[in-house]
């Protein structure tokens, strides 16, 4: 009996132990995986400086942008920083767990100012005549039909409103899978119903588009 008990005693010891490392491997996991995303941030922000990119789209306080494929945030909360109070924020993505980061996010730093739409591969489901600016930023070369995607951005902005485009260079960048020549894209803006009026292309890899909608 006192061997059963201590045979008990010992495996009870094991399996405390190998709670404790998994628990203690699940903590340091999840530490690094946010080092890991405020890392790639960081090297994001530096390819792509955030105040650049909003003076040269023309985002003022006040207005109301809707950023298309958020993701978990990087971009979001620097939006909703730049319009304050009396702006507002649309943030969308087709992802929901990326969205749920992004909500426990702009909680955590305290903004009230982003509304989270979640979309379709087709449709960022953004409220009509509502859009300053539709905006988005390394996620052009991520859409499965983009030019149906931009189609369906035109009913979301309001008289002058204008959608402005974040994509890296295929003539600059070496990541060629991740990105778009200039004629290509402003080809596909065409077909899109969109003419583009404006290309930054003083950042190191990435263009800065800016588009209207086209005269009819």
């Amino acid at each position: 009996m006192k061997e059963i008990y201590k045979i008990k005693i010992n495996n009870m010891k094991k399996i405390n132990v190998i709670t404790l490392t998994f628990t203690l491997f699940l903590f340091g996991h999840s530490q690094l995986i946010a080092q890991t995303v405020e890392e790639w941030e960081k090297r994001i922000n530096d390819r792509q400086p955030i105040q650049k990119v909003i003076e040269t789209i023309g985002l003022q306080p006040g207005m109301v942008i809707g950023e298309v494929g958020a993701g978990t945030g990087r971009v979001t909360v620097w939006l909703a920083k730049q319009v304050g109070t009396d702006g507002l924020v649309y943030a969308n993505d087709i992802d929901k767990s990326s969205l749920d980061h992004l909500k426990k996010r702009c909680d955590k730093e305290g903004f009230k100012n982003v509304k989270i739409i979640v979309g379709t591969v087709d449709d960022p489901c953004l409220p009509d005549n509502s859009l300053d600016i539709a905006f988005m930023t390394n996620t052009y070369h991520h859409l499965e039909r983009p030019i149906m995607l931009v189609k369906n951005i035109l009913a979301a902005l309001k008289e002058n409103g204008i959608l402005a485009i974040v994509e890296r260079d295929k003539d600059r960048s070496e990541h060629k899978n991740e990105a778009t020549t200039k004629e290509d894209f402003i080809k596909q803006m065409d077909q899109a119903g969109f003419e583009v009026f404006l290309v930054d292309t003083t950042m190191r890899e990435d263009n800065i588009y800016l588009a209207r909608p086209k005269k009819k």
